[in-house]
């Protein structure tokens, strides 16, 4: 069933964003007088087709990897005489600029609108106040104030732990000063805002294994977790022992338990060790001996489990904001999201070239997949976000100017603007052949991270 709900998802996504794009490049096609003979979502062997009254095609493919839009197109085949002037080909240059754009331009245009509704709506995040800061860390060693809000990173104004994170980002493999403003702290006697720097040098953060915020050593600040158990695996070594759902723990080989997070540093730390566990059930004590199982992290390390999880924790009210804008201060707020995420990805992509971040960061069609059934089940606001988030990623991708891509093409049609004529045929076959190497290499690391993550 978990299969099947991740294919589904990741189906319904990309199929949303995928017509999206191609929408785009046909809407703009019909206005510029282009003959459209085909509008397919999904590649290879056509499901389900049906033609309008232009005689457009419109078709679901097998393959839900991408879609496309044919047109009309003398280099394709013969085009009837009378024809002649709806094919593509024959379109002035900043007619076929216009088309090779608007599907990139559509993909960026639905983000400002998905961002806009989820502001008009109204989006509940926590208050990015400091729990912790880890020994030695970077967080650490600057003396940000446990207990203080972060309210500005670099004269960027925050609101959420998202807000944190994407400031932080743009920092990776850099040096030099990083700007806080942070409000109170546990040891500040007011609530004065107060601003505090940090060196970094060369700053690397592994995000296949941490995000920016713990790579920096900050820990948020979460509600108390009580023991109390919610979810059992199936023929764990805890259902095994006989624990059930509701049981407290109240203490472990005579350890008194009041967090959850000393629960799991006791069983990490005792693989295949016999634990006595205090439990309290039905206002009675009981005592259960549970052996956790052994396995390996990817460092090599031996740790112990047990297969339990606990209820998520309720938030309290003064720890939630809810952003709500009004119409109007919305649509500036999408754009400013927009463009976020637009340079924080061309960024990205920067440091991924020059060697900072690593290509292990790319992701394929079985990370997107658990990703987009993650946010489906997170509620409305995570999904919107999500596919906000995946639209300007296949926006901005698709405008880099590799053979193959609308930016390859929208790359040689601004050449034949400025030189008066087109690209010789042989300079495209051999800037195909180029980009076909470069997606497919591409497309083979994320597949291959994808399954390692597996």
């Amino acid at each position: 069933m978990d299969i099947i709900q991740t294919f589904l998802s990741f189906v319904v996504t990309l199929g949303i964003l995928v017509t999206i794009h191609e929408w785009g490049h046909f809407y703009v096609a019909r206005l510029c007088g282009v003959k459209v003979l085909r509008f397919s979502v999904g590649f290879g062997k056509i499901l389900y087709s049906k033609k309008d009254k232009s005689g457009t095609e419109f078709a679901l493919a097998a393959i839900p990897l991408g879609g496309y839009v044919k047109m009309l197109d003398e280099r394709e085949g013969e085009v009837d005489a009378h024809l002649r002037n709806q094919a593509f080909n024959n379109k002035s240059v900043w007619q076929r600029m216009a088309i090779v754009v608007a599907g990139p331009a559509v993909n960026l245009i639905f983000a400002v609108l998905a961002y806009w509704v989820l502001f008009v709506g109204g989006v509940n995040a926590v208050i990015p106040v400091i729990g912790e800061t880890v020994k030695d860390s970077i967080a650490q060693h600057g003396a940000l104030p446990i207990g203080g809000e972060i309210l500005d990173i670099d004269g960027q104004k925050i609101n959420t732990w998202q807000d944190v994170n994407l400031a932080l980002a743009r920092r990776i493999g850099e040096s030099g000063s990083l700007f806080f403003k942070i409000k109170g702290g546990e040891t500040q006697e007011d609530f004065q805002v107060r601003s505090y720097r940090i060196e970094l040098t060369d700053w690397n953060v592994d995000l296949e294994k941490q995000s920016p915020l713990s790579g920096l050593g900050i820990i948020p600040l979460r509600p108390k977790v009580v023991p109390e158990i919610a979810m059992l695996v199936e023929k764990g070594r805890a259902q095994q022992a006989g624990l059930l759902v509701g049981d407290k723990v109240v203490a472990i080989s005579q350890q008194e338990i009041l967090l959850w997070s000393e629960l799991v540093s006791i069983v990490k730390n005792a693989p295949e060790k016999p634990l006595e566990f205090l439990i309290e059930r039905d206002n009675k004590q009981v005592e259960i001996v549970i052996t956790p199982a052994q396995k390996s992290l990817e460092n090599g390390e031996q740790v112990g489990f047990i297969g339990v999880s606990v209820a998520p924790p309720k938030w309290p009210e003064h720890m939630i904001r809810n952003n709500q804008l009004g119409l109007f201060d919305a649509v500036f707020a999408a754009f400013s999201n927009t463009w976020k995420m637009i340079s924080l990805t061309l960024d990205s992509i920067v440091k991924m070239i020059e060697g900072i971040i690593s290509v292990k960061n790319l992701s394929g069609p079985i990370t997107i997949a658990k990703v987009a059934t993650q946010s489906a089940q997170s509620g409305f606001e995570a999904y919107i976000s999500f596919l906000a988030y995946l639209s300007i990623s296949l926006g901005v991708l698709n405008l880099l100017p590799i053979p193959m891509l609308d930016g390859g093409h929208l790359f040689y049609y601004c050449i034949e603007a400025i030189k008066g004529k087109p690209v010789s045929q042989k300079v495209q076959q051999f800037g195909l052949r180029i980009g076909m190497a470069l997606l497919f290499s591409m497309m083979a690391i994320a597949m291959f991270n994808d399954v390692m993550r597996l």
